[in-house]
């Protein structure tokens, strides 16, 4: 889609042409697979490396463009937000020191980007879903500037009807909505590419398929989203609710995500799932094409399938299929998409190897894999391992369920050194690479079991907000040494500065909010402030709406006052709140708030968005921040001293 000018399909006879070009390119596609037209017996692998940019507050950073205007590389493209980039690295022919080959230049390619990201005082971090990214850094405002990028937003939007909705439950729950698709720039991945001889694709793809579920287990790297500890790998959630198109306005209507694992088993040829995308999804996005690929094949000529190839990227499968011209010869590839970023780029390599051992490993036997496995156990396995990664059970061929770590350490790793020693590639390279997907499995760290752990230890002495800089700023340093995640120890809770953690009040206000309405009973408040030691309560009405607030103190000045003249079993809230209280927005700076509340002389102030309750930040935040920075210039202070 990059290199196409795209644009939103509008009118009937702009989905006539460009559906009869896609027609045209299947035509041809069907044409030049009989006549065996397709390169074969070399097999050459590649990978996209995307990334994502932190501040030095170790939030998302913009500086997506102005790096790659600075590094004027070909490998660096944009990516959906202005917070990513992608790096796409030279395929190699799978042989030999490929692996290491490769290794170094998505070693010099990271670091190049993170050089120039130091220019703008931000870092480059390699991980599946970056903890501290939050619902306003998705704004429409921090999507790359390019008409790709807005066409396919804005096709999204007007095919859904409405708001994309998310709802994802682990050991928390996030429900939430967002009106653009830019929940997806959320995700960055780690894309394998496997050229496959055309013959072999059927077999290669559903064995592709098959081992889905336990590659995942063993690469899991996106546990956080929002403060949320949801899926060992959050990313398979949020992209497919992202791109799930049901209508708003006809919910009855069953469609499926256009990111999707598969319908069954491949059985005839690479055409198939073409053929069901064309026929099941709608278009989305058009150009203008000017190739006619039928037309090419009879002038001997070898078409670049650009409709759909265009088409094919808005639909984005698991593994998914690809079409594509190496030296003027076409050829057909597996990609596989499910692998996020990171935790480092030794760990990266490692998922690497482990897949394309797996696929050139595969056992002659799979030719039958219908009779060996039902489909919708591999695709189960597939939910499972992004829920629970390593300690996800699967089905497997024999018929019995295995724990991830049996699956892998027993079955699939000898499969995969078998493929990689039939490659010719170097043993030390074999011996390292998959020596890391062994050790991480048998210590079981994953970088999301990292992540996860770090997280809750820290939370509990911490605010969400202070865990989550604390979490991203351990994962950035660690991965400087390249050292692989399951030699990694845990952070403290020093994460960042004073204004990384405290900078806005979305950053230290209460989320976790005890409110009442007007007519319930005082008798009511002061229990609950009793029970939960808290000593203010927002008053909202049935639209969530703030009308009041009511502190321990109103409780206490009002029973004493009128206790002889109501029954104090009688008195309701709207006898002691105060009425039409000042609140902020997310988004205001703490010291701004502290400014209200010392001017105002009120102990705590309501958090609302679109008129409605959010958080709540009151005097006792403010307590525990001033502890804080003192604490941090202290510790300032004594490392001045100590290098006087």
């Amino acid at each position: 889609m990059g290199d196409l000018d795209v644009f939103v399909v509008e009118t009937k006879e702009q989905r006539k042409k460009f559906v009869a070009a896609i027609l045209k390119d299947m035509k041809a596609l069907d044409n030049m697979l009989s006549s065996d037209a397709f390169e074969k017996d070399v097999i050459r692998i590649g990978s996209e490396q995307e990334f994502c940019f932190v501040d030095k507050h170790l939030r998302p950073a913009m500086i997506g463009i102005d790096v790659l205007d600075q590094i004027q590389d070909a490998h660096f493209t944009t990516e959906l937000a202005k917070f990513n980039l992608e790096a796409n690295l030279d395929p190699l022919v799978f042989e030999g020191d490929a692996l290491k080959k490769m290794e170094e230049q998505l070693t010099d390619l990271v670091n190049k980007a993170d050089k120039a990201a130091q220019d703008h005082n931000c870092r480059v971090l390699l991980t599946g879903i970056l903890p501290t990214i939050q619902k306003h850094h998705l704004e429409f405002e921090n999507i790359s500037p390019f008409q790709r990028y807005r066409a396919l937003n804005d096709a999204m939007i007007r095919r859904r009807g409405g708001d994309f909705e998310f709802y994802i439950k682990g050991t928390d729950e996030l429900i939430t909505k967002h009106n653009t698709m830019l929940f997806e720039a959320c995700n960055t991945s780690f894309q394998i590419h496997l050229q496959t001889n055309a013959n072999e694709f059927v077999d290669k793809y559903n064995w592709a398929q098959a081992i889905a579920g336990p590659v995942l287990a063993a690469c899991t790297n996106s546990p956080l989203l929002f403060g949320k500890r949801l899926w060992d790998e959050t990313r398979i959630a949020v992209f497919e609710q992202t791109v799930d198109l049901k209508n708003l306005h006809n919910p009855e209507r069953e469609v499926k995500s256009r990111v999707d694992f598969g319908t069954g088993w491949l059985k005839e040829s690479v055409t198939e799932l073409y053929k069901y995308d064309v026929a099941y999804y709608k278009l989305l996005l058009a150009s203008n094409i000017t190739e006619d690929a039928i037309e090419m094949l009879k002038s001997n000529q070898v078409p670049k399938l650009r409709a759909l190839s265009l088409f094919n990227g808005t639909i984005y499968k698991w593994n998914r299929a690809c079409y594509g011209l190496t030296g003027g010869k076409p050829h057909l590839r597996i990609e596989n998409r499910y692998i996020p970023a990171g935790p480092t780029v030794v760990d990266e390599m490692a998922n690497m190897a482990f897949w394309l051992g797996l696929m050139e490993g595969m056992p002659p036997e799979v030719a039958d894999i219908e009779s060996q496995l039902d489909f919708d156990h591999v695709k189960l396995n597939f939910l499972k391992a992004a829920q629970a990664g390593l300690a996800a059970q699967f089905k497997w061929r024999d018929g019995k369920r295995h724990t991830a770590q049996d699956l892998i350490i027993n079955t699939l790793l000898p499969i995969s050194r078998k493929g990689l020693e039939k490659r010719n590639i170097d043993p030390d390279d074999i011996d390292r690479y998959l020596g890391i997907i062994e050790a991480r499995v048998e210590a079981h760290q994953t970088g999301s079991i990292w992540t996860n752990a770090a997280f809750t230890t820290i939370k509990k002495t911490s605010t969400i907000e202070e865990a989550l800089v604390a979490v991203t700023g351990g994962m950035l340093q660690r991965q400087q040494t390249n050292q692989p995640v399951h030699t990694w120890d845990y952070p403290s809770g020093n994460g960042g500065s004073w204004v990384s953690k405290f900078q806005f009040v979305r950053q230290v206000m209460s989320k976790e909010l005890y409110t009442v309405q007007e007519d319930d009973l005082v008798e009511l408040v002061s229990n609950v402030m009793s029970w939960r030691k808290i000593h203010h309560m927002p008053v909202e009405n049935e639209e969530g709406e703030v009308v009041g607030i009511i502190s321990s103190a109103d409780v206490i000045k009002h029973f004493c006052q009128r206790i002889e003249q109501v029954d104090a079993e009688q008195l309701t809230v709207t006898d002691v709140m105060m009425k039409d209280p000042i609140t902020v927005d997310e988004n205001t700076p703490t010291i701004e708030a502290l400014k209200i509340m010392r001017q105002r002389e009120i102990g705590c102030l309501p958090v609302v968005k679109n008129s409605k309750l959010i958080g709540i930040i009151t005097e006792h935040d403010f307590v525990y921040m001033a502890s804080h920075l003192f604490e941090e210039l202290l510790n300032i202070e004594s490392e001045k001293n100590n290098t006087i």
